[in-house]
């Protein structure tokens, strides 16, 4: 779903200039999307790639699984029409003309061959140096019955990011028995299953409370992106990263 029309959160925001969080923001390296098919034979190897990083847990790894290779014979259990349409979105952000798998998108910057794992490792790294990975610090923390969400202030001038929620599952062994794939067993980390906005960042500590009630409901685990976009609502540059950790979650 391009991001401009995310479902918006009943959410509290408060824009709170000169307040520091509570605790030390979580930074972790950056944000891996896969975008990947139970229908794709060059899709294994990128799977197993991302799998490793994502128990590694120095990235927040999200797969989107895609359903436009469901025609093949085998239909994408883990698929998603919003999932497909971030991965289009992408490729308008990025200026390409088509869009593929096994495709890695790092910090929301740079996409490569998600089966080579040198050229994950080398993106991110280069960013790292470049001083262009996470730059703003993101934290989740519990308070009573409530999620508190805090968004650090920018080091520089920022335009506007939004804050999203990507829920995934954690683990799940899918047996495939059609399409190119047939007779296949692999275990898929992180297969997202729903995303949505709670609010908008304008480049000061911002906080938001959500009820761990409504969090809970959806079963998963939940990583927050911040997230720039670009003036068609398409998504840009990963700005902070952090994952939602939750009793039953």
């Amino acid at each position: 779903m391009d991001l401009g029309r995310f479902f918006g959160l009943a959410a509290l925001a408060l824009v709170l200039p000169g307040l520091a969080a509570a605790q030390e923001p979580q930074k972790p390296r950056g944000v891996i999307e896969l975008f990947t098919s139970q229908g794709c034979s060059s899709c294994p190897p990128a799977d197993a790639v991302f799998a490793d990083l994502a128990r590694e847990g120095s990235v927040v790894a999200l797969a989107y699984h895609v359903n436009y290779w469901d025609y093949l014979g085998w239909q994408d259990t883990l698929g998603s029409a919003e999932g497909t349409q971030r991965q289009y979105d992408y490729m308008k952000s990025f200026g390409t003309r088509s869009v593929y798998t096994p495709q890695a998108v790092i910090n929301g910057r740079a996409h490569v061959n998600g089966a080579i794992r040198s050229e994950v490792s080398d993106a991110l790294e280069g960013m790292e140096k470049a001083g262009i990975g996470m730059k703003v610090g993101v934290s989740a923390t519990r308070s009573g019955d409530s999620v508190v969400i805090q968004v650090d202030s920018a080091n520089e001038p920022a335009e506007e990011a939004r804050v999203v929620l990507v829920y995934y599952d954690q683990v799940k062994p899918v047996v495939i028995t059609r399409g190119e794939n047939t007779g296949k067993t692999v275990s898929y980390w992180n297969a997202v299953k729903e995303i949505q906005t709670a609010g908008m960042w304008r480049g000061d500590p911002t906080r938001f409370e959500m009820p761990v009630s409504d969090m809970a409901k959806k079963g998963a685990n939940c990583a927050v992106l911040l997230q720039s976009a670009g003036k068609d609502g398409t998504p840009g540059p990963i700005l902070g990263a952090t994952v939602i950790k939750l009793p039953g979650m």
